[in-house]
């Protein structure tokens, strides 16, 4: 399913589109100007727009170029009239699919829209192959273009980078921007979270291990540093590595030697290094968890992710983005948010940030049989405004009630099939089997 915004001040040539796109294939909105696409595209994203060359107040070709400042990956297709040709030319040299000019027929409509998704389809297709692990980043608030712009800054080198900022901010995407930015871009992006390996284990992931090293260890494995060779390795929660490891890390980034777990041959890494963490690694420095050489190594250039609560502007975009990401969850049912649960959802102070938001609108459209959602559709302490206030309790029973409901619905959904529900919910089998004991669905 699609989504076109239509934007013509002809009311007589907004039915013929309309008309032109009606069916099972697409969504469409159209309004009169500009300005009122605008407005609508904060809170839905569209896969196509088309758009008049002539429109009262912000013209066709600028409306585009603000688009596609933020959106560049949306399809444009601009209407002219024949005396207009040229113009209709620059703008698709300024990013526009296709132009058509007037008058013209249903049938050729239909031919160019169906040919833009088309090709769009593939193009998406292939640059998620090329990258699965790239993703948006959504938003244009001044807090996220100052890390964004330093980013971009920190692409262009090869310095080590620590990234700093609350969990649920975004750290694992910068780090995705600054490596498919630079120069290394062509070359593998390895990721470890160093909180959620055993010390031993961990060890054996960043530098490998040869055969014989342990009992486990039947044949030898290349560790996460040789598989980032001229690329770029990511430490998560690096706060959280070892001290005997830090030293073993320290070694590779001053000299970019190690040896493998049982080994005694030395081996190089190439690999630029680029770190997370939630916590503040001064302080840990001063409590002797971490080193202070290996500190001043990872900070060559720091980059601190802002909190969602600092950015609230960008939240009817990423409500939108998620609201779209996750449609599939109620049959595309649900199209867009309120102001009411807009104005909702930026009251709240967000401990969680993005990733808190991203669950809260994929729970609502697993919950949700509306076509847009409104602020009774959100959780409790967001319908209220008493974040914080409400009893831990009652808090997590809300919530609990939630994901009680989600579980039911997705197993009703998969025919009793608990792979299926599972899969639908993103959790593992034996999570899912947890969570049906502990509710005694």
């Amino acid at each position: 399913m699609h989504d076109i915004l239509i934007i013509e001040d002809n009311e007589s040539l907004r039915e013929i589109l309309r008309e032109a796109l009606a069916g099972k294939d697409y969504n469409t909105a159209d309004f009169e100007t500009a300005e009122e696409g605008l407005e609508k595209l904060k809170t839905q994203e569209f896969d196509l727009i088309i758009t008049d060359l002539k429109l009262p107040g912000i013209d066709g070709l600028t409306f585009m170029e603000q688009v596609k400042k933020s959106r560049p990956g949306t399809e444009f297709i601009v209407i002219t009239a024949h005396g207009n040709v040229d113009a209709a030319v620059s703008a698709m040299k300024k990013g526009a699919a296709d132009f058509i000019t007037k008058p013209f027929s249903i049938d050729h409509i239909r031919l160019q829209v169906a040919k833009i998704l088309s090709t769009k389809k593939i193009k998406d297709e292939n640059a998620y192959l090329k990258s699965v692990l790239k993703q948006e980043i959504i938003g244009t608030s001044k807090k996220l273009k100052e890390a964004l712009d330093l980013a971009g800054k920190a692409a262009a080198s090869d310095a080590n980078v620590l990234i700093t900022g609350e969990s649920g901010t975004g750290k694992e995407l910068i780090a995705e921007e600054i490596h498919y930015k630079s120069a290394r871009k062509d070359n593998p992006l390895i990721k470890v979270n160093c909180a959620a390996l055993a010390p031993g284990v961990l060890e054996s992931e960043l530098f490998g291990h040869e055969k014989g090293a342990f009992t486990d260890a039947l044949y030898a494995k290349k560790g996460r540093f040789e598989l980032a060779e001229g690329g770029t390795i990511f430490l998560d929660e690096i706060a959280d590595l070892p001290v005997n490891l830090q030293v073993k890390l320290l070694r590779v980034m001053q000299d970019r030697a190690f040896e493998r777990v049982g080994g005694e041959k030395t081996l190089k890494a190439d690999a630029r290094v680029i770190a997370a963490t939630n916590k503040d690694l001064k302080e840990e420095v001063k409590k002797g968890k971490f080193r202070e050489d290996l500190y001043y190594r990872f900070n060559v250039v720091e980059i601190n992710v802002p909190a969602l609560r600092e950015r609230k502007e960008d939240i009817p975009a990423l409500a939108a983005h998620f609201i779209k990401k996750y449609a599939e969850y109620n049959n595309f049912r649900v199209k867009g948010i309120s102001a009411e649960a807009l104005a909702a959802l930026s009251a709240y102070a967000f401990p969680g940030n993005i990733r808190e938001l991203e669950n809260i609108i994929q729970r609502v459209l697993v919950l949700s049989t509306a076509a847009k959602i409104e602020v009774k559709d959100l959780p409790y302490e967001i319908q209220t405004g008493k974040t914080g206030k409400a009893s831990k309790d009652g808090l997590q029973g809300k919530k609990d009630d939630y994901e009680k409901k989600m579980i039911v619905k997705a197993l009703e959904e998969a025919g009793g099939n608990k792979v299926k529900a599972a899969k639908a919910l993103k959790v593992s089998r034996a999570a899912l089997m947890a969570k049906i004991k502990k509710y005694k669905i």
